[in-house]
């Protein structure tokens, strides 16, 4: 680096002339000549007592600065001077003698805090001193400033004049005890009181902050103090408010608490206490209580469907640690109670799907808006559904198949196509959680052959599509019967279109005027029913009404007479007794009565008498008569259980045979925890020892002989 001191010239027109003059001289002596032009080689000496009246003057002018009077030099004349003596290596004597005098007046000033003031007027004293410390601070540095970069910047080790004047502040003022601690107390009492509720001067609270932290004492000493008084406050109000608050009220409290500390933080304080802040407070007011509250209100909130407070509970607990792990095992609990209340309340059997229905979508609600599809919520919703349904065995699942079979009929007119299909999708939600899914088939199918059969399904595109739906969730084994029944009804109606077809172009011989539709149904397909004799008449009128066989034939009796009594219509007919009561009640007691029923009533008894009704009037060429529904029995219903009982002994068989097969020898726990990991419906250890029992005395295996709890596979 070159010296400040030296001139450059070698641009200047002096040297350049002196620079040609040099070249003229050489061509005529035939010997160039080099001029140098160099520097002093010594500074100018400064005057005798130079160094102590320029100080003096100095020094007046910092005295001058201190008592806020007027200064009789020059800024210009005063930066000079300190250039001079900067320049004359008096720097570090320089240095010594203005920090010896700020201290001076620094400690002359601090006797103004010993009048016992506390408070906000301390604080504004307190306050005033340090604005005016800055500001004569800034105007020394002004005249000192060759000082400051020169001398000051070469010596790492000294501060320079700004951080020299916050560090006499420092250690004069803020490092007394007595002054220290009425600020702290000071600062602490207006937080306390902006907390409070009261208007406080914010500008006085920023400003003495600010000092702290220009003074390295605001994180050391001041916002530890802070952050324990903080959580004291809080730790006291958190308690109060929980007992004293509903959990809405106590939540939006919270979430305006940390809003004002936030807002508080970020417009006085320095935004690095930001974080520890909302933590304490997080923590006072939210982790304490997490269990109380969540005991207290959460159910309350889900119950009254609270979409607003439950959206704050969750943002409020996603802040503090193990809160989003504590409200899913609560939210978990809760679905359990209340799903489990649904499912085991036998009284509400008629109402069972549609609550439990109700219930999920509900809950998914809350999943969705309020949890923000949290995965965590998902799968605990998931859990509890699952669990509650299953702990009453096969009942879930033979009422949602009865709940299939209601949306399917054609009576139901409540929905459109649209409404159906999405009613479907959340069954389907449902089904995915029963385990006895073969109990769901045996209902399912029972209920299906009957719409189909009767021409009461309400819309073949919804059968079809639920349907896909279980083929799409099950495979195709689930649902290869039922296809089969599709197929059967639509090939039936095949052969019928070519049978009428078939009259139609017929020619020779008579044609019957005579509308029937005939079934073709493979029998693996189809739920078995009971064999019924019954006695055909020898003569088949032509009527304009359409009816099924059942009421064909009642009706067929009135061609010989126009009044039969219960028990000769149930002697000429030979139909089952309550098959029979059924047919006379869509006959005689529904909206076309083709028969009059004496005595009159709904119901049939065995001293009825029925006459053909000849007034019997109708807008209609062709009557559709309904067949009155037969309310399931009880023996039909235990007959649907015990055949679904009786194919899942068929499937336990063929898995102990197929696992022996393989493993060929096998203790008895390992035989279970291998059917129970096959087998998707409930088992008990029980049925499975008496299949094994019977598989042994059929001899597909045998016990070993010495140990009993063994099993060999026999080929």
């Amino acid at each position: 680096m070159s010296d400040p001191t030296a001139m450059d010239v070698s641009n200047s027109p002096v040297a350049m002339k002196t620079i040609q003059t040099s070249m003229t001289i050489g061509s005529k002596a035939s010997s160039a000549k080099k001029i140098t032009i160099k520097n002093f080689k010594d500074k100018p000496v400064l005057p005798d007592n130079y160094e102590r009246d320029t100080w003096k003057k100095l020094e007046d002018a910092v005295s001058a600065i201190h008592r806020s009077s007027f200064i009789r030099y020059s800024l210009e004349e005063l930066y000079k001077a300190v250039e001079n003596l900067c320049s004359h290596k008096i720097a570090k004597n320089l240095y010594g003698q203005l920090k010896d005098v700020c201290e001076s007046h620094i400690r002359k000033q601090v006797h103004i805090f010993d009048d016992g003031v506390s408070g906000e007027s301390f604080l504004r004293k307190l306050e005033q001193q340090w604005q005016d410390h800055c500001q004569q601070t800034i105007m020394i540095r002004c005249i000192f400033l060759v000082l400051d970069r020169t001398y000051v910047l070469q010596n790492s080790m000294l501060p320079s004049l700004w951080d020299l004047g916050l560090d006499l502040f420092r250690e004069n003022v803020l490092s007394r005890e007595h002054v220290r601690e009425r600020c702290f107390f000071g600062l602490l009492n207006l937080i306390k009181r902006e907390r409070s509720g009261d208007t406080i001067d914010r500008c006085l609270l920023r400003n003495l902050l600010s000092m702290l932290n220009d003074l390295h004492i605001y994180h050391t000493m001041f916002e530890k103090r802070f952050l324990h008084e903080t959580e004291e406050s809080y730790s006291i109000e958190g308690s109060a408010k929980r007992s004293s608050m509903e959990v809405h009220e106590y939540l939006i409290h919270t979430e305006r608490r940390i809003s004002e500390e936030r807002d508080l933080c970020l417009a006085c304080m320095d935004h690095s206490t930001l974080k520890p802040l909302t933590l304490c407070v997080e923590e006072q007011l939210i982790s304490k209580h997490t269990e109380a509250l969540l005991s207290k209100g959460l159910s309350h909130l889900i119950v009254e469907n609270r979409i607003n407070d439950l959206m704050r509970l969750y943002k409020l607990f996603s802040a503090v640690k193990d809160g989003i792990q504590s409200l899913c095992t609560h939210f978990n609990k809760h679905v359990k109670n209340v799903a489990s209340l649904i499912v085991l309340d036998v009284s509400n059997d008629h109402t069972m799907v549609q609550d439990l229905l109700d219930l999920k979508e509900k809950l998914s609600n809350i999943v969705t808006k309020c949890f923000s599809k949290d995965l965590k919520f998902v799968e605990a919703l998931r859990e509890a559904f699952e669990s509650s349904i299953n702990k009453r065995q096969n009942k879930p699942a033979e009422l949602i198949a009865k709940y299939v079979d209601q949306r399917m009929k054609s009576g139901n007119k409540e929905a459109t196509e649209v409404e159906l299909d999405h009613t479907l999708d959340q069954i389907m939600m449902l089904f995915r959680f029963i385990h006895g899914k073969d109990v769901f088939e045996a209902f399912y199918k029972k209920d299906l052959a009957k719409r189909l059969l009767v021409g009461k399904s309400a819309s073949v595109d919804a059968e079809k599509s639920m349907l896909s739906k279980l083929k799409q969730e099950c495979g195709g084994m689930f649902t290869g019967k039922l296809e089969g029944m599709f197929n059967d009804i639509s090939h039936s109606k095949e052969l019928m279109a070519q049978y009428r077809q078939h009259l139609t172009t017929k020619k020779e011989g008579k044609v019957p005027n005579i509308d029937m539709s005939v079934n073709i149904l493979t029998m693996g397909y189809w739920p078995t029913y009971p064999p019924m004799d019954v006695r055909l008449p020898s003569y088949l009128g032509n009527k304009e009404l359409q009816v099924s066989q059942f009421q064909a034939l009642v009706l067929l009796l009135y061609n010989e007479a126009t009044c039969f009594s219960f028990l000769q219509i149930k002697s000429d007919t030979q139909i089952e007794d309550s098959e029979l009561r059924r047919t006379l009640q869509s006959l005689a007691c529904g909206k076309a009565r083709i028969l009059t029923k004496s005595p009159k009533g709904k119901d049939v008894n065995d001293g009825d008498n029925f006459v053909l009704n000849t007034e019997f009037k109708h807008k209609l060429i062709r009557i559709k008569i309904n067949q009155i529904q037969l309310k399931e029995s009880v023996e039909e219903n235990t007959d649907t259980t015990e055949r679904v009982f009786q194919d899942r002994q068929y499937q336990i068989d063929a898995a102990i045979v197929r696992t022996m097969k393989t493993r060929k020898t096998l203790s008895h726990q390992l035989l279970l925890t291998e059917l129970y990991d096959q087998l998707k419906f409930p088992l008990k250890a029980t049925d499975i020892k008496k299949r094994i029992e019977s598989l042994i005395e059929r001899d597909y295996m045998e016990r070993d002989k010495d140990n009993t709890t063994q099993y060999h596979y026999m080929a």
